[in-house]
């Protein structure tokens, strides 16, 4: 059975909604279709967006950026399958846009299709070597395939890309976490914590790091602060399996917490 609540987070990360392909002669009734369920989907009314992009797909039915914009919808409802369907329908329409690429991506690894998804990934980095989410994906991939070391280098080109993203900071510092050198992760961590002080991940991270190197108190005050931002770093299947933190990192954090529990 599918996790939905992992396709919302894939979703909500990665997924491209392909913009409008109309002109401003186009005729105002599909036009209208079209940006009604592209503003559905963006805003998260996905049962709705669903029916409108059936609609819209039924007199336009080789319409490349509807085909994927529906994808994605099915996706977030629990079906990759038909997801990948209308990704794989999408590019063999226009197979030199790489959105279709990247979502077909996603849902191929809802479905753990890492080499599959993988390769996606790697097209797309091909014909874009910066493109950020491309990059942080197939860090993802790399991880869930074990070559921890893979992903700490794509999870790094992509924070290098866009300096922005301080979830690719955190999967990098954890990656280093994960590969064993505890001074480097705690160092960048540490810098992550001073410029987001409102982010989660890396006070989590610094409570387990803390935890594994025998500083409790310090690992304590550092998880009362990640644990009032964010509960579910309590749980251990949605870091490993949403969230997808590395196993080391993982397994410290819920030991740390079954001690503080005790």
């Amino acid at each position: 059975m599918i996790n939905t609540k992992l396709l919302k987070v894939l979703i909500l990360i990665s997924i491209v909604f392909v913009v409008s392909p109309f002109s401003s002669q186009a005729n105002e009734s599909p036009k209208f279709l079209f940006e009604k369920a592209l503003q559905e989907s963006q805003n998260g009314d996905f049962i709705q967006a669903e029916k409108d992009w059936n609609l819209f797909l039924n007199d336009n039915p080789n319409d490349a950026a509807a085909l994927s914009n529906r994808g994605n919808i099915r996706l977030a409802l629990g079906d990759p399958e038909g997801a990948i369907t209308d990704q794989n329908r999408a590019i063999e329409i226009s197979p030199e846009d790489l959105d279709p690429y990247l979502n077909r991506g996603i849902a191929e690894e809802a479905l753990k299709l890492w080499e599959d998804a993988s390769n996606d990934y790697k097209y797309v980095l091909k014909k874009n070597p910066n493109n950020v989410s491309a990059l942080y994906n197939l860090g993802n991939v790399m991880g869930s395939m074990n070559n921890w070391s893979e992903a700490k280098s794509l999870f790094s080109q992509a924070s290098s890309s866009n300096n922005n993203i301080a979830m690719a900071r955190s999967s990098e510092a954890l990656s280093i976490y994960q590969l064993g050198d505890l001074e480097l992760a705690e160092k960048k961590i540490r810098v992550l914590i001073r410029k987001y002080p409102l982010f989660a991940d890396p006070r989590a991270a610094l409570s387990a790091l803390l935890w594994r190197k025998g500083f409790i108190g310090e690992a304590e005050s550092n998880w009362a602060a990640a644990a009032g931002l964010d509960i579910r770093y309590r749980e251990k299947d949605w870091l490993l399996n949403i969230r997808r933190w590395p196993p080391k990192p993982t397994n410290d954090l819920i030991a740390f917490l079954e001690m503080e529990n005790r």
